[in-house]
């Protein structure tokens, strides 16, 4: 109910932008919301119910969800939940939240988004890297087409933001896609079996390995940024 509350929350600060620049009045992006509450609160409680498999702890007769491990992780779910646990059982270390906010209005004052700088602060450094590279791509292909001198914030709706948003969609689809595999483990195993990494990591070696990920990501980039340059063609 959280995840969903909070979802809505986001849609709702930003679609008056985005149904502004697809040409949408407020009457539909509100009926589009309404759609969006049903079917969210419908698929969410269905993909939870399917990859979330608690098992009690023998030891402790605590409950362990499998959503939040190693296995599904999800580190912006994880900190909503430890928030609203130790709200609800009123032993939450406000020290540190008072340090947080105190933290939050001093960058205000610097001139950095606050927001930002949350995000960065809870989320693994193997996330916010390619955040960084992607806003680096998008920096300079805004100075080499001049839209920082002109004052302007870039092409929102260009060639680059679109697949950009594709790459989200796709990664968030195939990985979604992937864990329901696993929900059976004679499929899970089939799936695990088309993986190459053992195959590379042992022509490669492991380093080997880890630098070809790095140069895929680099192609990736790339080819970001020459779409990016490119017109979008409507």
């Amino acid at each position: 109910m959280v995840c969903i509350a909070a979802a809505n929350a986001g849609a709702t600060s930003q679609d008056l932008k985005t149904g502004y620049l697809v040409g949408a009045t407020p009457k539909y992006q509100q009926i589009g919301l309404l759609i969006g509450v049903v079917v969210a609160a419908a698929v969410i409680g269905f993909t939870v119910q399917v990859l979330d498999k608690p098992t009690v702890d023998a030891a402790t007769g605590l409950v362990r969800h499998q959503i939040g491990t190693e296995a599904f992780p999800a580190p912006q779910g994880t900190l909503m939940a430890t928030l609203i646990r130790g709200l609800l059982s009123q032993n939450l270390d406000w020290q540190f939240v008072l340090v947080g906010v105190f933290l939050a209005v001093t960058i205000e004052l610097c001139g950095v988004s606050p927001l930002s700088f949350a995000v960065g602060a809870y989320l693994p450094l193997s996330t916010t890297l390619p955040i960084f590279v992607g806003g680096a791509i998008k920096g300079i292909v805004d100075r080499r087409s001049g839209a920082r001198a002109s004052g302007g914030h870039g092409d929102d709706v260009g060639a680059g933001s679109l697949f950009a948003t594709g790459l989200v969609a796709g990664g968030t689809l195939t990985g979604t896609v992937v864990a329901f595999l696993h929900w059976s483990e004679k499929v899970g195993n089939a799936v695990d079996s088309l993986s190459l990494h053992a195959i590379l990591t042992r022509g490669l070696g492991e380093g080997g390995y880890e630098v070809l990920g790095v140069v895929c990501f680099a192609v990736m980039g790339l080819l970001l940024y020459q779409i990016a340059r490119r017109p979008l063609k409507l």
